[in-house]
């Protein structure tokens, strides 16, 4: 059985307001549609008119965005018009919470009414098991989704149907994808429509369903095997991909998502082989040495690449909209509600020359294009060159942050465990991506009580409000870290701010409510711990403008500029921080999803 009823009040107040609605100065309609909350015990529609706006560019705006304040804007007036509507809409929905509780409550008092509803339904939900646990925490408001790579956030499924409409090849021993012709011992793809044995062997091989450890092959070796699997596929499917994992993360009430995705750098990379390295630069370069670098890759051209990086990415997002009628007048999706930003991959697991170079032009990138909100390294930590220049490369984002300085920065830093490297190699990865790398938010920090004085970490960790990314069954699958066994105990005892985060979902199987299920079941997180991550992955997303709150990591106390609860009423101050600050318009509709999702809770 379902925990979760339909509230009576609540229906009741929906039904008078659909047949009212909200009115303001208009021509065009948005809808919310399985947005607040996904489940069908628990969805509402609400029209909303909006004035018709004129867009330039298909990616510039979508006027029937549906996950309420935050979007993508390209223009100041129509992003005014669209909080506004957005704003109105919140308040709207918000009254409809509240409503089913007494009217002489106090907001606090209701805020704190629902948590405990929700508290004991989610020790019930805990205590009939998985399922149930699963059913609950699906339309909980989750925020953000911080750290995902795109090819891995995909299903196998979807590669192989992309393959046949390819009309690519696999190859049946190595179990991977290839373009055609498909000559023996290739096969075409279609032959998967009807080979079911082939069909489970190639979904088992790109994931990590049914895989078990074996001597010699380690889940950490069939996770990172798979992504070479399907680089046949065209670069063109990666609208499609977009598609596949804002849809997914609209079902689960989730408003952002901040993808890892790497654009072309071969023109980069062919310059930086040519200029090569200072032969007395293998473990250390100074920044003269890496500022005459620069120079001599910018002589060569590197920028063009930054535009062509550009328009690769914002034709994406632009086929995605496309995808999804998002600027269809009475378009459904759910999915274009989901606000996408980027972050830079680069592939730390190459010579430092190319190294340099992509770090460099994805630097480039994210200083000119809003849509790329900060870089991050990639590949296996743990791998040779990965270990060997890993204080080079923190030397590099030294450098290169000393010029962009605003460019925002998240690292894959103590993805490592006792026994898959050296000792000295588990003692320094996260302090030097703090220290050196200038790292903003780190990826995984599962090693982080193995490095020199861990305590003094967490506390600079903590005071420094540098956020840590938290991968459970990522965490598991690749380094064996589970249980007691995961540092999440640690960093929420030392006040580091964390949220949890799905990595590489296709691969592993999962999303992102998996992850708060794991997270209750392995890690005993409670509902407020579950409220605190949604919360924590907004205020360290790497959106523009300023907090909701008026301290770091501090949700009790609001912006002066916005201090009253989702029910009340806003100021005109208020309104005008809300639109000035796409930060701050996502955290507000965040707790107004919050005030939903527990009013909806007998």
């Amino acid at each position: 059985m379902l925990l979760r009823k339909r509230n009576p009040q609540a229906a009741k107040i929906a039904r008078r307001a659909r047949a009212s609605q909200l009115r303001l100065p208009v021509r065009r309609e948005l809808r919310l549609h399985r947005s607040m909350a996904p489940s069908r015990t628990s969805t509402h529609s609400i029209a909303i008119p909006l004035p018709k706006l004129q867009t330039h560019a298909p990616n510039s705006f979508a006027p029937n965005i549906t996950c309420g304040i935050l979007g993508q804007f390209k223009a100041l007036e129509r992003h005014g018009i669209m909080v506004r509507a957005r704003i109105a809409f919140t308040l709207a929905l918000t009254a409809l919470a509240y409503s089913s509780v007494a009217q002489n409550k106090s907001a606090a008092n209701t805020a704190a009414s629902g948590e405990a509803r929700a508290t004991r339904a989610l020790a019930a939900a805990k205590a009939m098991g998985p399922g149930e646990l699963y059913a609950f925490l699906k339309p909980f408001p989750k925020g953000a989704d911080l750290h995902m790579h795109l090819s891995g956030a995909v299903y196998a499924e979807t590669f192989l149907a992309e393959a046949v409409k390819e009309n690519l090849c696999v190859d049946p021993e190595a179990l991977k994808l290839a373009p055609p012709p498909c000559n023996k011992p290739l096969l075409p793809a279609a032959i998967t429509l009807t080979d079911q044995p082939l069909y489970d062997k190639l979904i088992d091989a790109f994931s990590m369903r049914s895989y078990v450890p074996s001597s010699g092959w380690s889940g950490h070796d069939q996770f990172f095997s798979t992504f070479s699997r399907w680089d046949a596929l065209k670069k063109a499917a990666v609208a499609e991909w977009l598609d596949e994992v804002a849809t997914r993360a609209a079902a689960q009430n989730e408003q952002y998502l901040e993808i890892m995705q790497t654009p072309a750098f071969s023109h980069s990379r062919g310059l930086a082989n040519q200029l090569g390295w200072p032969p007395d630069a293998t473990s250390s370069i100074t920044a003269d040495q890496l500022a005459a670098l620069r120079d001599e890759l910018f002589a060569g051209g590197l920028r063009d690449e930054a535009a062509v990086d550009t328009k690769e990415l914002a034709d994406a997002k632009a086929a995605r909209s496309v995808i999804e009628h998002c600027d269809s007048p009475d378009h459904e999706s759910a999915a274009c509600g989901i606000t996408i930003h980027f972050l830079y991959q680069i592939l730390r697991g190459f010579p430092p020359q190319q190294v340099f170079a992509q770090t460099l032009l994805g630097f480039e990138v994210a200083s000119s294009n809003p849509d790329v909100v900060g870089i991050n390294f990639v590949m296996p930590e743990d791998g040779r060159i990965s270990m060997q220049d890993y204080h080079l490369q923190m030397q590099m984002l030294d450098y290169l942050h000393s010029i962009y300085p605003t460019v925002r920065i998240s690292l894959h830093a103590g993805e490592l465990a006792p026994g898959l490297v050296t000792p000295v190699g588990l003692t320094f990865h996260i302090r030097e991506a703090i220290d050196l790398g200038h790292a903003q938010r780190i990826g995984h920090g599962v090693d982080v009580l193995y490095e020199d004085h861990p305590d003094a970490l967490l506390k600079q960790m903590a005071d420094q409000h540098v956020m840590v990314e938290i991968n459970l069954t990522s965490n598991d699958g690749i380094l064996g870290i589970k249980g007691k066994d995961h540092p999440l105990a640690a960093y929420r005892a030392a006040h580091v701010p964390w949220a949890l985060s799905t990595d590489d979902e296709g691969v592993s199987r999962i999303d992102l409510t998996h992850e708060y299920a794991r997270g209750v079941d392995e890690q005993n997180l409670t509902y407020l711990d579950l409220k605190h991550s949604a919360r924590t992955s907004l205020e360290h997303a790497f959106l523009q403008g300023d907090s909701l709150y008026a301290a770091p990591d501090d949700f009790a106390h609001r912006n002066p500029a916005c201090t009253a609860p989702p029910a009340a009423e806003l100021s005109s101050d208020c309104k005008a921080f809300l639109i000035a600050n796409e930060k701050a318009a996502a955290q507000y509709e965040l707790e107004s999803r919050f005030a939903a999702f527990e009013a909806s809770i007998p």
